[in-house]
């Protein structure tokens, strides 16, 4: 059986059977029953055509609405056979559906359909004709409980029309909550149902009933990658003492030439592997992994794809637990590649041993001295994990991190993850005690609920910051439901992330900013942020910034604003944020700072921008910028912008691990992913403070 429209009273019956009210309906095939029928249900009416062909029944002329008699209801049946033939010729007409004409209400939309990494998910929104203009709905991947539901419609931007909005009566919420649940649980449990639409669903102020529904049914549909029993990945697995390098060579136009360059620092013992060189870069090479004499904790392949088999099958008889295979030409290519990717997992999978890649750049692990890459460039150690599947953005980055002075407790690129995904490097990253905040770069997840898990745990404990590329709808096919429109692959990524735990960022430079914020200053307590500069444009900005992106600057008590008039100028702003105006020194800052440290339980962020003056001197105030973020056990964001004269207070604020932004809407704009992130997750203090 293939894909199958169920028919709107089909629909309706699966709706009725998880309780969910659907209107009084019958179904006409004659015009003489659709009068019966009308007369039955009661006036005003509504005829639908039922039609397996007619997807949209509108655009087809196929519903007639505000029938108010028998006569016209037998009028409105030829009406809508004779529309549909014209719309459609030959199209098979099932009956014309008699349905009960509802009065007019709040109009909602419940969606779900199957994707296929993340599986059965669900949408909610404002419904009706302008679903799709609007586009302002909330999605989750199932299952979710009662307080996710609620999360979801108070994320709705129509939200205020349940509430009730300029003298509107308030909607049912509770009844609105109770559908979606019975909605959701009909949909886990039967396996048959792919993808649905009801819209409108219609809410009153008491109760409320589903109006329209479309079912697609599909007992043969592709099943969602199952979640394969998870091998624990041991932490000794990545304890490198000792590694070879099968493909080594010397021709500095060749990968493996690259490779063992970069291997040379690394403090354990180096084999460089070639059947045809006695030695390699002063190490030397031996002719197989077989014969090298001592234990190989790491074996790194660079040759030709339809070699790689052996050399795996040669590592598990060596004993090598970890083998990264850089070569390409394996699922990514062909289905010549996807026999040869299978063939070295089975042989992985029989020795015990744990495959990255293939089609990789490798694994670089700064603290250990290990770079197995052929990057040209290798990172300084630091506290940020950089997980990627693309190598030419991890090239990029860390070339890219060397002036900004950004290190990294790992980089890894994941590649085909025919064996180790991402799931298994987030866990690495998650118990690595070098690693603060975790950034992933994703293309395409294998295994949705596996991941989602994964990250979960982690993102307890640990940051983790996602770009996920490919948001744009070019090249999409045309859904067959509002909701196949409304949830794209992109959609449920982010719905995923967000119930997972994750912060999703929209440009690398902005997962950089958000990671190394979180790393050094860890989450905030609350929104509530103070504004403490120099310059009062950028004051005026800070204020326009904060409103933007969500973040709540604290109104000063007339306490406060005494204190602070005792050591500002007579002009300074007397509100927040705090204009010192141009001619502060850094004693002034120092005093300000004070003041803000003995009353740190009014606030959970501060932004302090410094400019250059001919009065402050930046490296001072450098300094006591330090002493705040000793002293005051909140988050401390920097933004000493300017040029050349900042370059030594930057290395002050580097060294002390507080973040600068040299730009203050990206400042701001990483607060407030954090705090949007914290509050979407349910955390009451993220709107009081603690």
């Amino acid at each position: 059986m293939t894909r199958i429209l169920l028919s709107e009273a089909e629909g309706y019956m699966l709706l009725k059977s998880a309780g969910i009210p659907v209107p009084l309906f019958s179904v006409a095939e004659t015009p003489e029953d659709a009068a019966r029928m009308a007369d039955s249900t009661g006036y005003p009416v509504v005829l639908k055509v039922i039609s397996r062909e007619i997807v949209h029944k509108s655009d087809a002329g196929g519903v007639v609405t505000g029938i108010r008699s028998a006569d016209e209801a037998r009028t409105a049946f030829d009406r809508i056979t004779r529309s549909v033939l014209a719309y459609k010729p030959g199209a098979a007409i099932d009956g014309v559906m008699v349905e009960q004409q509802l009065l007019p209400g709040l109009e909602l939309i419940v969606g779900g359909k199957t994707d296929p990494t993340f599986g059965k998910i669900i949408t909610i929104g404002s419904g009706g004709k302008l679903v799709e203009l609007l586009h302002d709905v909330s999605l989750r991947v199932l299952p979710v409980d009662e307080t996710e539901i609620r999360l979801m419609v108070r994320e709705l931007r129509s939200y205020p029309l349940i509430t009730g909005f300029r003298h509107e009566p308030p909607r049912d919420e509770e009844a609105f909550v109770r559908m979606i649940g019975a909605v959701c649980r009909m949909f886990l449990s039967d396996s048959r149902i792919v993808e649905f639409d009801i819209n409108p669903l219609i809410l009153y102020e008491k109760g409320g009933c589903a109006v329209d529904a479309r079912f697609y049914t599909d007992d043969s549909a592709a099943p969602v990658l199952q979640q394969e029993p998870v091998r624990e990945v041991p932490e000794e697995l990545f304890h490198i003492r000792s590694i070879a390098v099968v493909g080594a060579s010397q021709d500095p136009n060749k990968v493996g030439y690259a490779i063992c360059r970069n291997l040379l620092a690394f403090p354990g013992t180096l084999y460089p592997v070639n059947p045809k060189a006695s030695t390699i870069l002063g190490r030397t090479a031996y002719p197989s992994l077989s014969v090298i004499p001592d234990k190989v904790d790491l074996a790194v392949v660079a040759i030709p794809a339809a070699g790689v088999p052996r050399i795996v099958e040669e590592a598990g008889t060596k004993g090598v637990p970890l083998v990264i295979v850089i070569s390409s030409g394996f699922r990514e290519g062909s289905a010549a590649g996807k026999e040869l990717e299978d063939q070295i997992v089975s042989t992985a999978g029989r020795f015990g041993i744990r495959i990255m890649g293939p089609n990789c750049l490798g694994l670089m692990l700064p603290y250990q001295g290990i770079n197995t890459t052929f990057d040209p460039v290798s990172p300084k150690p630091g506290n940020i994990s950089f997980i990627s599947q693309s190598g030419a953005i991890i090239t990029t980055i860390v070339d890219w991190s060397l002036p900004e002075e950004i290190g990294f407790s790992s980089v890894i690129s994941v590649g085909n993850q025919a064996d180790l995904t991402f799931e298994d490097f987030i866990r690495f990253a998650g118990n690595d005690p070098a690693t603060r905040a975790i950034i992933l770069y994703i293309e395409q997840i294998k295994y949705g609920k596996r991941f989602m898990d994964s990250v979960r745990r982690v993102a307890l404990t640990k940051p983790v910051v996602a770009i996920k590329s490919g948001s744009s709808r070019i090249g999409q096919k045309a859904a067959s439901s509002h909701t196949g429109s409304l949830a794209g692959s992109y959609d449920v990524y982010m719905a995923a992330f967000h119930q997972a735990g994750v912060i999703p960022v929209d440009s690398i430079h902005e997962a950089f900013q958000t990671a190394e914020l979180l790393a050094s200053e860890g989450y905030p307590k609350g929104t509530r942020a103070v504004v403490i500069t120099n310059a009062g444009g950028f004051a005026v900005l800070s204020s326009d910034y904060a409103e933007k992106f969500g973040i709540e600057l604290v109104r000063f008590s007339p306490d406060l604003i005494d204190a602070l008039n005792a050591v500002l100028p007579p002009d300074w702003s007397r509100e927040n944020p705090i204009d010192m105006v141009g001619d502060s020194s850094a004693d002034r800052f120092a005093r300000t700072f004070d003041i803000m440290i003995r009353n740190q339980d009014l606030w959970d962020i501060a932004f302090v921008i410094a400019v250059p003056s001919a009065i402050s001197d930046p490296i001072r105030v450098a300094n006591e910028i330090v002493r705040f973020s000793k002293n005051a056990h909140k988050m401390i964001v920097g933004c000493m912008i300017g040029g050349d004269s900042m370059k030594t207070p930057l290395r002050i604020l580097r060294d002390a691990q507080i973040p600068n932004f040299p730009d203050l809407m990206d400042a701001f704009r990483a607060v407030g992913n954090i705090c949007r992130h914290r509050c979407s997750s349910g955390m009451a203090e993220c709107r009081h403070g603690s």
